[in-house]
């Protein structure tokens, strides 16, 4: 049994299952999904920080009184078909999903009963959001089914007042964020508990290492569930389950310890902006970089998209994501399942990360741009001559080859026409029997 100390804790294995996953879609929904507008922040930089282009928003656009509670009967989801959501999630080759369960504005998407007419269910859709989605998703797809909850609230009296006392009061976490947590695990069984928004305060406030020795040792998903590294002041990068560091983390080297890139399509947000420009989205080749870098770090990327107020997955985020699954029908073997190789990206040729595949001892060299040449060098793999051979995925024909012994080896690429090429964004090649 796990005791409730971080050195117990931080001793428990990862399941193997979220290492395998390697890709997972964030959605990031709720009642500031409503104003839409510049940030899932925007309740703090207008009411707390007093931001201009957000005070300037509600000028022109609410009446004079207009509160941020009253966006709470604006979010509708009449559009929200989890159905639909399941098969685009599945649709993008993800293998988990994490849902904004609560922000750190307080709104539920379930009907908590620790968040008295502040939840999906008393106010706005009058539906249980989670359930909802967590039906589908376990209905129809394989993805593991996971939840972000915020330890904190912006503006909860209680949180506040508990701040004020410099956290030596523990009203808020006792009354309403642990019970959610326990409520949510039990109502939902969520593969992951993505924590965040510790408030400033320690996590001998939030109580952490007693909820995770619990969800660890007696819960319902203890043997499956897997959590990050957001559990109070100082713990991130240093205790609980993978690490995440920081939004958008891509070190660009090999970590000693299971992390995730949490990312954003949208460069500037994590919630749905009715004022994005299309320049300010990600583009396919973006993603696919951060996919290969990411896993040949040893790292998982998790993938955000903000869904509007009424229930919706915006084109061009379902576009990003079908496009993601399509490139992943072909290069998956390179991701999925897959360990760091001896060298996460090449030495001679720019754009060229390795991953590793165990069960097939393949050597996986993902390449970001197709050489004018025809030929691609790679200084890092030793061809063996005789033995070792290279396939490109997606083509059927061994590829021709010469080996530069320690130099690493010359490969001729297929010549292939624009419609004859495996996918359209980065490429891998299988490498069998090389040093």
């Amino acid at each position: 049994r796990y005791e409730p100390t971080w050195s117990s804790l931080d001793a428990r294995p990862l399941p193997a299952w979220f290492d395998e996953a390697k890709f997972g879609v964030f959605i990031h929904w709720g009642v500031f999904s409503v104003p839409s507008f510049g940030s899932e922040w925007f309740w703090w930089y207008w009411q707390k920080e007093k931001r201009e282009p957000y005070v300037k928003f509600m000028e022109a656009n609410y009446p004079p009184g207009f509160s941020y509670e009253d966006f709470g009967p604006l979010f509708t989801a009449e559009f929200f078909d989890p159905n639909q959501w399941a098969d685009i999630l599945k649709a993008s080759g993800a293998k988990y999903v994490v849902l904004t369960s609560k922000h750190h504005e307080g709104f539920t998407l379930w009907g908590s009963k620790y968040s008295w007419n502040w939840n999906a269910v008393d106010v706005g859709p009058k539906r249980d959001l989670v359930a909802e989605l967590a039906t589908s998703i376990r209905n129809r797809t394989d993805l593991h089914f996971g939840l972000y909850h915020s330890l904190f609230e912006w503006f909860n009296r209680l949180f506040l007042e508990d701040a004020t006392n410099a956290f030596k009061t523990r009203k808020f976490p006792t009354s309403k964020s642990l019970p959610e947590l326990y409520e949510i695990v039990a109502k939902y069984q969520p593969e992951i508990i993505w924590s965040d928004g510790d408030g400033n305060a320690p996590d001998t406030y939030w109580n952490s290492t007693g909820f995770l020795a619990w969800l660890y040792n007696d819960s319902p998903v203890r043997d499956t569930v897997v959590t990050n590294d957001r559990w109070g002041a100082g713990s991130m990068c240093t205790h609980g389950g993978f690490y995440t560091c920081s939004d958008r983390y891509n070190p660009g080297h090999l970590l000693p310890h299971k992390w995730e890139n949490c990312m954003t399509i949208d460069r500037s947000s994590w919630g749905y902006r009715r004022e994005a420009r299309l320049g300010d989205y990600l583009t396919i080749e973006d993603l696919v970089k951060q996919l290969a870098e990411t896993v040949s770090c040893g790292g998982n990327l998790l993938m955000n998209i903000g869904p509007t107020h009424d229930g919706r997955i915006a084109v061009v985020f379902e576009e990003r994501l079908r496009q993601v699954g399509a490139w992943l029908k072909v290069n998956g073997e390179a991701i999925y399942g897959t360990k760091p190789w001896r060298a996460q990206n090449d030495t001679v040729a720019p754009g060229v990360w390795y991953t590793f595949s165990p069960k097939e001892g393949k050597v996986n060299a993902i390449f970001l741009n197709w050489p004018a040449s025809g030929t691609l060098e790679l200084g890092e793999p030793q061809a063996k001559l005789g033995e070792t051979q290279v396939k490109l995925a997606g083509y059927k024909e061994l590829l021709k080859w010469v080996a530069l012994g320690e130099k690493g080896m010359v490969i001729a690429l297929p010549q292939l026409t624009p419609q004859q090429l495996p996918c359209q964004w980065g490429w891998t090649l299988q490498l069998t029997d090389v040093n």
